[in-house]
């Protein structure tokens, strides 16, 4: 009798089916909690142990033991594992023990078996919890990215961590954990069903299947005295025997190759992009930018403080700075280590950024979905040219947890022709017009480059300042320069900028000056013009809240993939990412009117 089947494996999760989780995610979301727990107990019994050990091979420590364990070993509070001894509940204690084990296990089977996700074409939905039921839904067409994490535990199982960034606070939906191949083919067809590729396929496949001539009937043999001998319909193809099974020697050693290349594999395939469109940090790069961040300068702040108290014979500075001193430092090597192996590259379904050595992940940026963009320069990167670059989007809040602040960070430490590189992948569409104003932007000052100057009175309010403060504006990226210590350009799609403010001050007002504000969704990016002649601003902020119409009309860059697959367009040069082409013309009008003049220093129009 031969053995049932076993049944086959899954391989497209967005089937609309509801699917489980991988089977080590218990552990993964809550076993090593309980692992920790049980190590933390056995440190703690530790000494007991060694104290045992001590009687049995120095019989004369026995008084001290005595002396020393004698006067409270009965309190529960300072001794349990004494006082259980004292009282005979050993047993009643290893049973509890055991039931705690078997209810955790149980508790851990039934969240994965009652944990369920499926994919539809409208939405990723979610249902969880055993007592309390929860239903989730993220909207495809809300969806802001999609992140791959690998952690180094889960990479021992071969799962990843996959969430889906949603628009809205706490609206990420987050499936822990998927085998880590099916992870990836969960990202793709998510997004590809987000930019309405599939149904633009579904639909070219259908209308191409109405068209098509049916096939001839099959050929028989004619009826007659010439007619050969008839024909025996053929026997339906047997499955073949199913091979024999690998010695588990074998299939232990494959997965164990299997989990070794994973490791050393790169978190993105540098053949995704054409290698200009591809950028590698250098190990050197990263510690030297993060050794002259300003991390260090708080550091050496914090190491005097801590030497200055002990010498003085200040021990309560130990307790108070001591561990200030030890996140520093822990936030500073996390900052190394994420960014480690990093790779970004355009692909058809977004910016995909990848980094990590020990702990991996990557996330995967639409088109159309980046608010606002912003590099910076620190003061002690100047001399080497480094440069950084942040994003807005929506649901990734600086106000968030760390790891969903660092996705924020889509270029950690990188070269003017990083940024460059980095830019023509988040803005395709505008990748050449933006170009030509990155460099006056990074480095300028005053009116060249395409950038407006900023009046000599603006030297009372930004003494330092005033000479880079300018901004400037083509195919609708509006781009705003300004700082000294920390130099930065913040870039803003127009089609995404949520409102314009104007505000002007008492000062600003006997100045004749004012400030301009193009708010965006909740980020790490501001985009503020702090000063500015103010008859310009209010022309600045008039054609902003216009052009920031019209342009969020035409924007259909949220179906980035149905025009892909229709007629893909030609790609942004060095960007990798095929360009979208679907949005609408600016109208004639719009063509012909130039974005608002730049003023002199006397405030006059030129």
């Amino acid at each position: 009798m031969s053995a049932p089947a076993r049944p086959a494996p899954v391989t497209n999760l967005a089937d609309g089916e509801w699917h489980r989780l991988h089977p080590a995610s218990p552990l993964l979301r809550g076993g090593l909690v309980f692992i920790a727990v049980l190590g933390f107990i056995i440190a703690n019994l530790r000494e007991r142990v060694v104290d045992f050990f001590l009687v049995v091979f120095a019989p004369e420590s026995r008084d001290d033991l005595d002396a020393r364990y004698g006067s409270w070993q009965d309190e529960w509070a300072n001794d349990p594992v004494g006082a259980i001894v004292t009282n005979g509940l050993v047993g009643w204690a290893l049973l509890g023990l055991v039931v705690l084990i078997i209810a955790v296990i149980v508790g851990f089977w039934l969240s994965w078996r009652m944990h369920t996700f499926r994919v539809t074409h409208e939405a990723v939905e979610v249902r969880s919890g055993i007592l309390f039921r929860s239903h989730r839904s993220a909207r495809l067409d809300r969806i802001q990215g999609i992140n791959v994490n690998r952690p180094l535990f889960a990479r021992l199982f071969g799962t990843a961590k996959l969430e889906v960034s949603v628009a809205g606070q706490s609206a990420n939906v987050q499936l822990s954990y998927l085998g880590s191949a099916l992870a990836d083919g969960l990202r793709a067809d998510v997004l590809r069903l987000a930019s309405g590729a599939r149904a633009e396929k579904a639909a070219t496949q259908a209308a191409a299947a109405n068209t098509a001539v049916p096939l001839a009937a099959p050929l028989t043999a004619p009826a007659g005295p010439l007619a050969g001998p008839p024909t025996t319909p053929a026997a339906p193809p047997t499955a073949p025997a199913a091979a024999p099974a690998a010695p588990l020697t074998a299939r232990a050693g494959e997965l164990v190759t299997h989990r070794v290349d994973e490791f050393l594999a790169p978190e993105l395939d540098p053949a995704l992009a054409p290698p200009e469109s591809v950028v590698h940090l250098p190990l050197s790069r990263v510690i030297g930018s993060t050794l002259l961040g300003g991390s260090t300068i708080w550091a050496i702040v914090l190491v005097a403080i801590i030497v200055a108290g002990v010498s003085s014979g200040q021990p309560w500075v130990l307790f108070s700075f001591v561990p200030a001193a030890i996140g520093l430092v822990s936030y500073m090597w996390s900052r190394i280590t994420k960014s480690l192996r990093y790779s970004i590259a355009g692909t058809p379904d977004g910016v995909r950024i990848g980094h990590g050595l020990l702990s991996t992940g990557n996330q995967t940026i639409p088109p159309g979905r980046i608010h606002a963009i912003e590099a910076n320069q620190w003061v002690f990167w100047r001399p080497f040219g480094w440069w950084s670059l942040r994003i807005n989007v929506a649901g990734h809040s600086v106000s968030a947890s760390n790891e969903a602040a660092q996705r924020t960070l889509v270029l950690p430490v990188g070269t003017a022709a990083d940024v460059h590189r980095v830019l023509g992948l988040l803005l395709p569409d505008a990748a050449a017009e933006v170009d030509a104003l990155v460099a006056p932007g990074l480095t300028g000052r005053g009116d060249g480059g395409g950038y407006s100057s900023t009046p000599r009175r603006a030297a009372w309010l930004r003494p330092f300042s005033w000479r880079r403060i300018g901004w400037a504006a083509t195919a609708g990226i509006a781009l705003i320069r300004r700082g000294a210590l920390v130099r930065s350009l913040t870039l803003v799609p127009l089609a995404r900028m949520q409102s314009v403010a104007v505000s002007v001050g008492p000062v600003d007002r006997a100045l004749d000056l004012a400030g301009i504000r193009l708010h965006t969704v909740a980020g790490p990016v501001s985009a503020v013009l702090p000063v500015v002649d103010r008859s310009e601003a209010m022309r600045l902020f008039d054609r902003l809240a216009e052009d920031a119409v019209e342009r969020a009309a035409s924007d259909t860059t949220h179906h980035w993939g149905a025009q892909t697959i229709a007629e893909p367009g030609p790609a942004a040069a060095g960007s990798g990412v095929p360009r979208s082409d679907v949005a609408a013309e600016p109208p004639a009008s719009e063509a012909q009117r130039p974005f608002p003049s730049t003023s002199s220093g006397n405030g006059s129009a030129r």
